[in-house]
């Protein structure tokens, strides 16, 4: 945690803590059926917690990364938001390790 203390004119004294805040990070590869991708893209872009998500070429058909404050939040999310698009097939999550991005 770091204080600032920032005084003005010797009247007031104005104190703020800053602390370090990480986001939990996941990456969800989609496979969906043939033809549901740009719909589902647009369904994911809809889903709070949804910062990218990409079409791609090769084993998957979609990339999409989520935030959230919590690993627990980023499990609902992914568990019934985004496992519950229709013609998504499956998904695999990869979790992002803290302090190696």
């Amino acid at each position: 945690m770091t204080i600032i203390v920032k005084i003005e004119n010797n009247r007031s004294i104005d104190i703020f803590a800053l602390y370090r805040y990480t986001m939990a990070t996941a990456y969800v590869l989609i496979n969906c059926e043939l033809g549901s991708e740009e719909a589902i893209i647009s369904q994911l872009k809809a889903i709070a917690g949804v910062k990218e998500v990409h079409g791609t070429f090769g084993a998957y058909d979609i990339l999409a990364k989520i935030e959230s404050p919590t690993v627990e939040a980023l499990r609902e999310i992914i568990t019934w938001k985004i496992r519950k698009i229709e013609k998504i097939r499956s998904t695999l999550t990869l979790m992002g390790i803290e302090g190696q991005s």
